[in-house]
């Protein structure tokens, strides 16, 4: 055979690995006595379980003279990865090979004589190891780049989606409009020719009665008789086809009434599914904010300056809407976060704190905030039947005690103006609060307390909407209050109609509720969707309250008011522009952003900024819940 040809053979029989690894080796007399070389640095990138194939640089030239002629062996020190110890062999010279590139560079191929059979085992995995390395690890990476972009595409899917579905019901719900206002326009002009058609019905009756006493006149009459009755068939002809005309108008305006009827009955079904596939991503979309770390869910999304705040009051929402659909894990999450690491001053918790580190944002502390944080871990209670965190609200019952006649909130800047709303709206949470304790605890102190609020909360509570849901209609009316004039009051004097332009662009009208309308008079008026979800809230709790009594018209006139400004805020929803909220539907706070309340705070910043709290409300109104009541 040709020398060619077997060394084409020969290195048939090697594994080409995709890195090298240093070998020492020395070259020995073929009986193996004499020692013709230092120990030498080499390299290998090729074995095979009978040698290996060894790349020499700079090799001198009279030891390449004994490797060409086969006149020595080589023992190898071989340096495998991952081995404390070099595997040592002695082998003999098959074949070797000067390199074109360089000079002094030699391909030495080498058939052991002696090795360890465990350590040639070990090589050899190594070799195949190595040798599936490469091509296991693309493949991985291409199974993973594959999951990425086939994730990518999904989410991409996903928030086209959900937005899609944000669009979709504004567009409905402007399509619906529409038809309501055609339907009203419709109805007065019915009104009006059904006006026409009695005057001209009593007209023609009043000409009959005429022509008939002129028929039964003597004789003498008779003969002047004549030509007034021709007058009058002429003129009962006349009156006959203006009748015959406003019947024809009539039936047409009932035709048009029934296509818009039965366009509006479509596009109410649609907003219907609409309304509530964007409902339930507004609570995904709360799911998704909660940081896994601290349990705290961010306030806001949007506003770069308070992008990571959770204020505790948000988190109270946040801890109501999970209990209100029973998902009671991340509930558990935020109260831990109370219960063991939320920094406290004077017994109380702080206004907000990081959501992802849960360190103090703002040191202020407000009693509402925490009269707040009581009343979802009560509701927790009762729901879940836990009740774990019970010392943790009687802890924070103690200290809004402990602070009992001071403002509520140290710390309070110069821009908290509306002193007095804002002291009816702590009271009636903390009288909620007391009052919610003792129905869970039984506790007298607790009852003792929420009498004693109540009473001194009764010359306030007159222009408060929180009075509908944190006293009851029922209790209102037996102190003398007619909760109708609490809900007329606000709809007099915080009911307003704005042009809101939505994050793509566009202009709509929305009509809702600025308890310091006052203040934005010069603006046009601003809605807040948290105040605005809140009335809805009440129109729904008087409706309730109404229909137990039977009186069904009162009753019914509630609940379209809450319809009518529920439908009104589903104009407001926007998509999620955040990674994790996916496009998920939202509300921003209000309909211009940094906007001064009148409460002592700026609305957040941007356009679309989503709110938790007004998120939240809003699913507190569409489902109908009142977290201030506590329900079996």
């Amino acid at each position: 055979m040709r020398r060619r040809e077997y060394l084409g053979l020969e290195r048939r029989k090697y594994i080409r690995l995709n890195s090298v690894f240093p070998v020492s080796f020395q070259l020995l007399s073929l009986d193996g006595r004499q020692i013709f070389s230092e120990w030498i640095q080499g390299f290998t990138n090729n074995i095979c379980r009978g040698g290996i194939c060894l790349v020499i640089n700079q090799l001198a030239p009279d030891l390449a003279k004994i490797l060409k002629d086969a006149e020595a062996k080589v023992s190898l020190k071989i340096e495998m990865p991952l081995n404390r110890e070099p595997v040592a062999a002695v082998a003999k010279v098959s074949w070797i090979k000067d390199s074109v590139e360089t000079s002094h560079k030699y391909l030495v191929g080498l058939t052991y004589e002696q090795i360890n059979p465990d350590q040639n085992n070990k090589i050899m995995r190594y070799a195949r190891m190595r040798k599936l390395f490469v091509p296991v690890a693309l493949g991985i990476i291409f199974v993973v780049g594959i999951g990425l972009s086939l994730n990518t595409y999904i989410n991409i899917k996903l928030i086209r989606g959900n937005k899609a579905l944000v669009e979709q019901l504004v567009k409905i719900v402007q399509e619906s409009s529409v038809a309501k206002q055609k339907i009203k326009m419709i109805a007065k002009e019915k009104e009006s020719l059904q006006l026409r058609m009695q005057i001209s019905q009593l007209e023609i009756k009043n000409v009959e009665e005429e022509k008939k006493n002129l028929e039964n006149a003597g004789n003498l009459e008779k003969a002047q008789a004549v030509k007034k009755i021709r007058e009058l068939n002429s003129l009962m002809e006349k009156l006959s086809q203006v009748r015959g005309s406003l019947q024809e108008q009539m039936i047409n305006i009932q035709q048009k009434e029934n296509v818009v009827t039965e366009e509006l009955l479509r596009l109410d079904e649609v907003k219907s599914h609409l309304e509530k596939a964007n409902i339930d991503n507004m609570y995904q979309w709360l799911k998704a904010h909660q940081n896994p770390r601290t349990g705290l869910v961010a306030s806001f999304e949007g506003d770069s300056d308070i992008a990571n705040w959770a204020f505790t009051y948000d988190q109270s929402l946040a801890a109501l809407a999970y209990t209100n659909f029973r998902d009671f894990s991340p509930v558990r999450k935020i109260f831990d976060f109370f219960d063991k690491k939320g920094q406290k001053k004077n017994g109380l918790f702080l206004n907000a704190y990081y959501a992802n580190k849960g360190s103090p944002a703002e040191l202020v502390v407000d009693k509402r905030a925490n009269a707040w944080l009581g009343i979802a871990i009560l509701q927790y209670t009762q729901k879940s039947q836990d009740r774990k965190y019970l010392g943790l609200v009687e802890k924070i019952a103690q200290a809004i005690a402990n602070l009992a006649g001071e403002d509520g909130k140290e710390e309070v800047t110069s821009k908290a103006l509306d002193i007095a709303w804002q002291a009816a709206e702590q009271d009636l949470a903390i009288y909620a609060f007391y009052n919610l304790l003792y129905k869970v605890t039984g506790e007298p102190l607790y009852k003792t307390r929420s009498d004693e609020l109540f009473n001194q909360l009764l010359p306030f509570v007159d222009t408060h909407v929180w009075s509908i849901a944190a006293i009851g209609p029922e209790k209102l009316n037996a102190a003398g209050i007619n909760p109708d004039r609490i809900l007329e009051f606000i709809e007099q004097n915080c009911q307003v109609e704005v042009s809101y332009t939505r994050p793509e662009g566009k202009n709509v009208k929305i009509k809702g509720f600025d308890f310091a309308a006052q203040r934005h008079l010069a603006k046009g008026g601003v809605v807040f969707s948290e105040w605005s979800a809140q009335m809805v809230l009440a129109f729904k709790i008087m409706g309730d309250f109404y229909y137990n009594k039977n009186m069904i018209a009162k009753a019914r006139s509630y609940k379209s008011k809450a319809e009518e400004y529920l439908v009104e805020l589903g104009k407001m929803i926007i998509s999620s522009l955040s990674a994790s909220g996916q496009g998920e539907s939202c509300l921003p706070y209000a309909t211009q952003d940094f906007v001064d309340t009148g409460h002592g705070w700026m609305a957040p910043k941007g356009k679309s900024t989503g709110s938790l709290a007004g998120t939240t409300y809003t699913i507190f109104a569409y489902y109908n819940y009142n977290p201030l009541e506590l329900k079996e």
